[in-house]
C-alpha cells in the first residue's frame, strides 16, 4: 500500500494544530540540505510535536497512512547527514522545535534530564546559572548540537565522562506501533520513579542500546550524568615533527591512559586537522593533495607539529597539578623529539584552545572552521576505530594518507585515544558544487571503508550516504537480528526506513 501523505498531514493538523505541519518549499529545501556527496534529500514535509503524547499521535497516524517518518533532534549532525532523511520523500519529525525543555537537574545526584531539542549550550548556560558546580561532557562540534541525538549516534567527548551513551541513564521511547517504553528503573509500572536516571542496570534485559544508531523507536526523553566541575583545569600539549612519529605517540599515550593517570582522553591531531579550522586552503585548485612544503609552512605559522597531542588534569589548584604535569612532560620528552606547550601558551593558540574548551566542558565553534577548508560546503567523516598499538596506527596512517592523496584530498585526521582503543576522525572536505570533486570524495570514502573492513576494522558512526554499504559489511546473523527487531517493534516500518541500513 502506498503512502497517503495528504491524509496524514490533514490528520496531524486536525489533532495537533496547523503549526504542527510545514510543507512550504523553503522549509522542504532547508530540511533536505546536507554536506554529503550524494546530494540533498528533500522531505515530503515536516511535523513539530510538542510532547511524547504528540509523538505517539504522529506515529499512529503514520501507521494508518503508511507514511515514513524520520526523527531529528537539533539537526546538527554535520558531516554525517545534518537533518536529511535516509531517503527523499520521508517526513521529518523535528523534535527540537518544541520539545526543548530541560526537565530536571538534580544537583545532589548530579544528573540532568532533557528533551531532544536541548542543546549543549543550553545545558551549559543553565548549569552556570545555577552556580557552575556541575558540567556536561560536550563535543568539539557545534554548541547547538544536542546530547540526546549525539548519544544515540554513539558520539563522544573528551573528559572522564566522554562516553555519552555510557553516561546516559534512563530513556523514554515511542515505539513504531505508537506505544511508550521506559528503560532501566523507568520500566516499573509506577508513577513514582525514584531511580530512573540513576540506576542503569535494572530488572530484565538492558534495552537502551537498541535505540542507538537504529530506527526502532523515537526517543523523547533521556537522562545524563553530570560531572562535578573541578576547581582548576590544566591542559598540556606536545608537538612531534614527523608523520611517522605517530607510532611513538601512541605508545606514549597508552600507558598514561591504561593506568588512568591522565583523566581525559588524548587528542592526537595532525597538522591539517588543526590548521584547516583556521581558514581556507591556499593550495585549493591544484587538483592535488596539500603539499609537504605547504604543510611545513602551516606548522610554522601556527606553532604546530606533524602530530599534536593534547590532554588535561583536574585538581584543586595549579600547584597541586604541577607534579602531574611534570611527570607527563618527562614522559613525552624522553624521546628528544617532542616540544612542550603549556596551558597558558596554548590559550593563545586558537587551534589548541578548542582542546582546552572540550576538556573544560565548554561548547565552542572552533572546529566548525574545518567545513571551510575547501569551498562548496562538502564534508564527510570516516570514523574507524583502531587498537592503541603504535605500529598498527602507523600502518593505517600510511594506508589512509595514500588513499586521500590518490583521490586529490588533504589528509585531515584526529585520533581520540583511550587506554586500548582510538577513534580516528578522518575529515574529507570537498567542493560539493564540483561534480568531479564530489565523485572523488565519494570514491575516497568507499576506498577507505573497504580497505579498513578487509583488515578487520569497522567504523563507529557513518555518514548518511554510506549506511547501506556499511550494513552490507556486517555478518548475516547481525543483519538478520536487526531486521527481526525492526519487524517486532515497528511492524509497518514507519520510523526512518533505511537508517543505518535497517529497512
Amino acid at each position: 500500500m502506498s503512502a497517503n501523505f495528504d491524509a496524514f498531514f490533514n490528520e496531524i493538523q486536525s489533532k495537533l494544530g496547523t503549526d504542527a505541519v510545514n510543507r512550504s518549499d523553503e522549509t522542504l529545501t532547508r530540511y533536505g540540505e546536507n554536506t554529503m556527496p550524494g546530494g540533498d534529500r528533500r522531505p515530503a514535509g515536516v511535523v513539530y510535536p510538542a510532547s511524547t503524547a504528540e509523538v505517539q499521535t504522529i506515529v499512529r497516524a503514520a501507521n494508518t497512512h503508511k507514511v515514513p517518518l524520520y526523527p531529528v533532534s537539533t539537526g546538527n549532525n554535520i558531516g554525517l547527514g545534518s537533518r536529511s532523511a535516509s531517503k527523499a520523500g520521508q517526513v521529518i519529525v523535528d523534535l527540537g522545535r518544541k520539545m526543548n525543555r530541560i526537565l530536571e537537574i538534580n544537583d545532589r545526584l548530579a544528573y540532568c534530564v532533557v528533551e531532544p531539542g536541548v542543546t549543549y549550550q543550553a545545558i551549559t548556560d543553565e548549569l552556570m546559572r545555577r552556580g557552575g558546580q556541575l558540567m556536561l561532557d560536550v563535543t568539539s562540534g557545534p554548541p547547538q548540537g544536542g546530547p540526546l541525538g549525539n548519544a544515540l549516534d554513539k558520539g563522544a567527548g573528551y573528559t572522564p565522562y566522554f562516553d555519552h551513551f555510557g553516561f546516559a541513564c534512563g530513556m523514554e521511547v515511542v515505539l513504531g506501533n505508537g506505544e511508550v517504553l521506559r528503560t532501566g528503573d523507568g520500566s516499573i509500572d509506577s508513577d513514582k520513579l525514584v531511580n530512573w536516571h540513576t540506576s542503569k542496570y535494572s530488572f530484565g534485559p538492558i534495552l537502551d542500546g537498541l535505540f542507538t544508531q537504529s530506527n526502532y523507536g523515537i526517543v523523547t526523553r533521556m537522562g545524563f550524568w553530570l560531572m562535578p566541575r573541578p576547581p582548576a583545569v590544566q591542559s598540556f600539549h606536545f608537538t612531534f615533527p614527523d608523520d611517522d612519529d605517530l607510532e611513538e605517540v601512541i605508545e606514549l599515550c597508552r600507558p598514561l591512559k591504561m593506568s588512568n593517570f591522565v583523566p581525559t582522553l588524548f587528542r592526537v591531531a595532525n597538522d591539517l586537522y588543526l590548521s584547516a579550522s583556521e581558514g581556507q586552503s591556499k593550495e585549493y585548485g591544484s587538483g592535488k593533495a596539500f603539499s609537504t612544503e605547504g604543510r611545513r609552512a602551516l606548522r610554522e605559522h601556527f606553532g604546530l607539529g606533524a602530530w599534536n597531542i593534547s590532554g588535561a588534569f583536574y585538581g584543586p589548584n595549579e600547584a597541586a597539578m604541577a607534579p602531574m604535569i611534570q611527570r607527563v612532560r618527562d614522559h613525552f620528552m624522553k624521546s628528544g623529539k617532542a616540544r612542550y606547550i603549556d596551558h597558558e601558551q596554548a590559550k593563545s593558540i586558537p587551534t589548541l584552545q578548542v582542546a582546552i574548551n572540550a576538556f573544560s566542558g565548554t561548547p565552542s565553534l572552533g572546529e566548525l572552521g574545518l567545513l571551510k577548508w575547501r569551498p562548496g560546503g562538502g564534508n564527510i567523516w570516516f570514523t574507524p576505530g583502531t587498537p592503541m598499538d603504535g605500529k598498527i596506527a602507523n600502518e593505517f596512517q600510511h594506508l589512509c594518507r595514500k588513499i586521500y592523496e590518490d583521490h586529490g584530498f588533504d589528509y585531515t585526521v584526529m585520533n581520540v585515544c583511550g587506554a586500548r582503543f582510538a577513534r580516528g576522525l578522518h575529515v574529507i572536505t570537498f567542493n560539493r558544487e564540483d561534480a568531479d570533486e564530489s565523485k572523488r570524495a565519494d570514491a575516497c570514502y568507499r576506498a577507505m571503508a573497504k580497505a579498513f573492513a578487509e583488515r578487520g576494522v569497522f567504523v563507529g558512526r557513518a555518514p548518511l550516504d554510506y549506511h547501506d554499504m556499511h550494513f552490507a559489511q556486517t555478518m548475516p546473523g547481525f543483519r538478520q537480528a536487526c531486521t527481526a527487531i525492526k519487524q517486532a517493534l515497528d511492524p509497518n516500518g514507519v520510523i526512518a526506513p533505511g537508517r543505518y541500513g535497517i529497512q
